[in-house]
């Protein structure tokens, strides 16, 4: 099945247009045409079966004929990685995580953080692919970046995590994750969290936590967190 992303239909749509781009991809590049089925989902858990009613190369129209909507998964991830020196390595964590099951993404800026602007709209198009190819129906959310001073000053619940690497009292995040629940974790840049960081994390009453025996890129870092929790809601 080839799923498709349109963000603006809802529950109560019956009729709609994709954009000029996704027009000429679909009677162009996949030749379709009136009467074909193209399933469709809002990224908020529907999924939606349309027939193309016009395959206007500049203009395709098409009209629900059935839709579903799809339960959200038992626990709610929030991950807030630093954004990686290389732009690519950042770009690979989006597409896996989205792939294995992510709710929420917060680029933090710290200390010791070599890049401090991301490209988001870039960004933005490679999670609505990677929920496409996985067929997931739920678009995770690409939070604006900010400093990790910002995004201490909000308002947290669930289980809260900070993976770093000094040499301090660490638990396993493995052993700490409990399933059916809400879960915040920090994944720091290249050169870790400052110990600034680490005890303004411990004030907002963060865990510090270590993910396995050996160091780890940022990006590895975070996909690990990321299977480590979908793997313990199983």
């Amino acid at each position: 099945m080839q799923l498709f992303f349109n963000s603006e239909i809802n529950e109560s749509t019956t009729q709609f247009s994709f954009s000029k781009e996704e027009s000429k991809h679909i009677t162009k590049v996949l030749r379709k045409t009136e009467g074909d089925i193209l399933h469709i989902t809002n990224g908020k858990g529907w999924l939606f079966n349309a027939e193309i009613i016009s395959a206007n190369i500049k203009k395709c129209t098409a009209e629900i004929i059935s839709k579903k909507f799809h339960e959200p998964k038992n626990y709610k991830l929030n991950l807030a990685v630093a954004p990686t020196k290389m732009n690519d390595r950042y770009e690979w964590f989006l597409e896996k995580a989205t792939e294995i099951g992510i709710d929420s993404i917060t680029p933090i800026i710290c200390d010791h953080s070599e890049r401090k602007v991301i490209k988001a709209e870039r960004f933005e198009k490679i999670l609505q692919s990677a929920m496409k190819q996985s067929l997931t129906y739920y678009l995770p959310k690409l939070n604006s970046a900010i400093s990790f001073k910002q995004f201490m000053q909000q308002n947290f619940s669930g289980q809260l995590f900070i993976a770093h690497c000094e040499e301090l009292d660490r638990k396993s995040l493995k052993n700490e994750l409990k399933n059916n629940t809400e879960v915040t974790i920090l994944i720091g840049p290249e050169g870790d969290f400052s110990v600034k960081e680490i005890e303004m994390a411990l004030q907002h009453n963060f865990i510090p936590v270590t993910l396995g025996k050996t160091r780890l890129r940022t990006e590895t870092a975070a996909i690990v967190a990321c299977h480590s929790t979908a793997f313990v809601n199983e």
